[in-house]
């Protein structure tokens, strides 16, 4: 088991630490220039190609999604009632609380866990993740809303394209999936290594809160991945995918979001940096348990 869990966890770690040395080293790393490849093109092509060929029953993707929006809620209640206990603002610590790193830690280990059903399984829970944090996660941040928001996410239309050959007798055609396979393999290494270079370019704020908050995102997403495996009576690579991404860390983006809409953005940080050291401490023991 050792053996197993080392190797999964290995290729995450060295990613990782490829982006910090880069960018403690002080080269150039163009943030904005790789998130946008990640989110125009390689995650929308990872997103078409994991689920329009993959042999799954259509049941246990539309598990995933109810799961998603279960866990988002769950996290909200429990988050805003802690936040409200405690005194602390809910607009700058709740998304933090709400939204794990389902992307940048949680697909790599989900697909080196479980295999292609993995990824395919961690890609559905994502999407639906991703599209509620950029619209009504954003919103609560920034005070607004905007419809335009969905517009710019082509997340969208890549689940509805493969959606059509997921749901048909249709065969996805080889040049497709060779392309968006291709171009969707940058994701998972991109999204570590640019993890890596953010968590260099953080700055600890207050540490007393960052540590709290931390054990309480950790404990929490453990607890809430539970009782949605158990309510829902999963089993086998479905409840391990849903424990794995529930359990996950604060997401970076929840930093950037604090720091485009000024809410407390050092803590905010502090936050991100403590809950990601946590969680790798903890993932070993995490990934023991669901393999």
């Amino acid at each position: 088991m050792f053996s197993v869990i080392f190797s999964i966890l290995m290729p995450v770690f060295v990613c990782v630490g490829i982006g910090y040395g880069w960018s403690k080293s002080g080269k150039d790393f163009d943030t904005s220039l790789v998130t946008a490849i990640v989110t125009y093109f390689a995650t929308p092509c990872l997103v078409f190609y994991a689920l329009a060929k993959v042999e799954l029953q259509p049941s246990y993707l539309s598990d995933m999604g109810l799961a998603a929006i279960t866990a988002i809620t769950a996290f909200s209640l429990i988050g805003a009632g802690v936040l409200a206990l405690f005194k602390l603002p809910q607009r700058a610590f709740l998304q933090a609380l709400t939204w794990p790193n389902v992307g940048n830690i949680g697909l790599p280990l989900c697909m080196l866990a479980f295999g292609e059903e993995g990824l395919a399984l961690a890609v559905t829970f994502f999407t639906v993740y991703v599209v509620v944090q950029m619209t009504l996660g954003v919103a609560f941040v920034s005070g607004s809303f905007s419809l335009k928001s969905l517009l710019k996410m082509p997340i969208i239309p890549a689940t509805a394209f493969a959606a059509v050959f997921l749901f048909s007798d249709l065969s996805v055609p080889d040049w497709l999936f060779n392309t968006t396979k291709l171009i969707g393999d940058l994701t998972i290494p991109l999204m570590l290594f640019t993890l890596g270079v953010s968590l260099a370019s953080l700055k600890i704020g207050s540490l007393k809160v960052a540590f709290g908050l931390s054990v309480l995102r950790l404990l929490m997403g453990f607890g809430v991945g539970l009782g949605i495996v158990w309510m829902m009576g999963l089993t086998g690579p479905a409840a391990g995918v849903i424990i794995l991404q529930c359990s996950m860390p604060a997401a970076v983006f929840c930093y950037l979001f604090a720091q485009l809409y000024d809410q407390r953005p050092e803590e905010v940080a502090g936050f991100v940096i403590v809950s990601t050291f946590m969680g790798f401490v903890t993932l070993p023991a995490l990934l023991w348990y669901v393999l």
